[in-house]
């Protein structure tokens, strides 16, 4: 399948094959391709919990509003964020560039970051995002099916994985073989209302 074809194929799928297994390998290379990412300044700094264990599913369930593919789903990834990445991992994520540029990136992103909470967060969203939307485009590449996930209670969700205190929760994302077909799309405002040319 190329690339636009996985556009127009992915669709959100609530409904899965409970007894549809996804191999190691195959979580793997999901995963990797996943990672393959953009992030804010190459900052690399979004975590994927892949869980696997049938009991912490159930957990996460409970506080998900009882959806089912939350475990029914070959895998459950939450899509977390380490937001203090920007003054942890700086140094070491640049440290294979050339000194002019390591001299340039590292005091860069210090002064874009620094006691600027909301950016720190924002960029970390923004850095989910486009991971998210990766991972998702890598499973329909593979066969496989996905939801993005947001209906679920954060802080329990967190406390349920043990997020670290500087790290942040984005969004759920569910993926296996499909149960169903998709419903048609519907409700798809028109190209020439979301798409402004030049200005407002």
């Amino acid at each position: 399948m190329n690339i636009l074809e996985t556009i127009n194929a992915r669709r959100a799928i609530r409904r899965y094959d409970a007894s549809h297994r996804m191999t190691d390998d195959e979580q793997r290379q999901l995963l990797s391709h996943a990672l393959l990412a953009p992030t804010s300044f190459n900052l690399q700094h979004v975590r994927l919990v892949a869980v696997t264990d049938p009991a912490l599913r159930q957990q996460i369930r409970a506080v998900g509003w009882d959806q089912a593919q939350i475990t029914d789903s070959s895998l459950l990834v939450i899509v977390c964020a380490d937001v203090a990445s920007w003054e942890k991992n700086a140094a070491r994520i640049w440290s294979e560039a050339p000194q002019a540029v390591q001299d340039f990136m590292v005091p860069a992103i210090d002064a874009y970051y620094r006691d600027k909470p909301q950016t720190q967060r924002d960029e970390a969203m923004r850095s989910t995002g486009l991971v998210a939307q990766t991972l998702m485009l890598a499973a329909k590449g593979m066969g496989y099916d996905s939801c993005p996930m947001v209906g679920f209670d954060f802080e329990a969700v967190g406390q349920l994985i043990n997020l670290p205190d500087d790290h942040v929760v984005s969004l759920m994302i569910s993926i296996g073989k499909a149960a169903e077909p998709a419903h048609a799309r519907t409700g798809k405002l028109p190209y020439d209302e979301v798409v402004i040319r030049d200005r407002f």
